[in-house]
């Protein structure tokens, strides 16, 4: 079986379409498919550690304009495609036609069904990863791992009457090492003694050192805090300097041993993005703060659930809220292990692994 992925990572966009896709690919691999994949080389991409896992990659130049929707029926995002989609509609067809595609998965809050029925001559089947519903799709299948109030409805009206959809936590795209962790993971007690800061990939508002001056300022040198941040984070180097300042603190950048990590971890401090499936299936309580549009909705439902706190948009939050959050969470350990368990509990069944199950229905026929 042939798959192509279309998906980008940039400083804007985060690195998380790439992640999950990437997630999926190794799957895919291990059953036995041949993956591709089609990425932009903007500014903060991840083509070189995609190819570090073996995947064949065709990597697009970078446009010459930046596009910003100017009409209504345009996709709202459309400006991260970096060309118009027409421009990269056609180069994804030069690339395809040149095999037979049985899948052809996008990732890209950029793109709508009038590029995926341009595509739609040169594959099979098209599978389509969203969690935003705010554009029509034309694909076979459609995933969106989130967890929302109205799951069941929120694409009624945006996919053909014979896709197939796959939705909420229980398709998360989760690497296996977290299913492996959630086997062997002992009960957690709320009591803190080590924290995670990962604010994501790129974290352009920093988040990151005000999370390390909020810590400072609880003056608690006896706990450990593991700060990670991405490869295509631009305050790296000056996050790394912060870091080694510090007795208590580590820093890593671009791991590929996170789930062992939050197993170590007691509260984690971080973004509300894709990362809330890593840590509601080992348990984990966090602190999040809502750094882009599309983190808006499932935050605000996770945390609805009693899984996570949710301190609002990260441009809003100062370092006094973050740190009195802090400070709460190691008065009441009573309440992080009841969140711990609430946020387990969005995951369903958890001897499931959503990346198999995904994986299997990309063999529907």
């Amino acid at each position: 079986m042939v798959v192509y992925i279309r998906a980008d990572a940039s400083q804007q966009m985060g690195s998380g379409h790439v992640m999950r896709c990437l997630t999926l690919a190794l799957k895919l691999r291990e059953m036995g498919a041949r993956v591709n994949f089609i990425c932009r080389a903007h500014t903060g991409h991840l083509i070189d550690y995609i190819k570090n896992h073996g995947f064949d990659i065709h990597s697009l130049p970078i446009g010459s304009q930046r596009q910003a929707p100017n009409s209504l029926d345009l996709p709202p995002h459309l400006g991260w495609l970096g060309v118009s989609w027409e421009e990269d509609a056609q180069q994804c067809c030069e690339i395809l036609k040149k095999e037979q595609v049985e899948w052809l998965v996008v990732d890209h809050y950029a793109i709508d069904a009038r590029w995926e029925k341009a595509l739609g001559p040169y594959t099979r089947r098209i599978m389509v990863i969203d969690d935003l519903a705010d554009r029509p799709h034309q694909c076979d299948l459609l995933l969106d791992q989130n967890y929302t109030t109205n799951m069941g409805e929120r694409y009624r009206e945006l996919i053909p009457i014979e896709s197939r959809p796959l939705l909420g936590p229980r398709y998360a795209l989760l690497r296996n090492e977290f299913f492996q962790a959630r086997k062997n993971l002992l009960e957690r007690t709320g009591y803190i003694k080590r924290i995670i800061v990962f604010f994501g990939g790129s974290d352009l508002g920093n988040q990151t050192a005000k999370a390390l001056e909020a810590l400072d300022m609880l003056y608690r040198p006896d706990i450990i805090v593991d700060v990670v941040v991405g490869a295509s984070n631009p305050n790296k180097d000056y996050i790394r300097m912060l870091c080694v300042k510090k007795d208590n603190v580590n820093f890593y950048c671009q791991v590929e041993y996170m789930a062992s990590l939050m197993v170590s971890a007691d509260l984690l401090l971080g973004a509300g993005g894709a990362n809330l499936w890593e840590r509601c299936i080992l348990a984990l309580p966090s602190i999040s703060l809502i750094l882009a549009d599309n983190q808006r909705e499932v935050t605000h439902a996770v945390a609805a659930m009693g899984a996570t706190w949710n301190l609002g948009w990260g441009d809003e939050v100062n370092t006094y809220d973050i740190n009195k959050a802090l400070t709460r969470a190691l008065k009441h350990p009573n309440e992080l292990a009841l969140m711990g368990q609430r946020a387990a509990g969005l995951m369903g069944d958890t001897t499931l692994c959503g990346t198999d199950l995904v994986a299997k229905a990309l063999e529907w026929d």
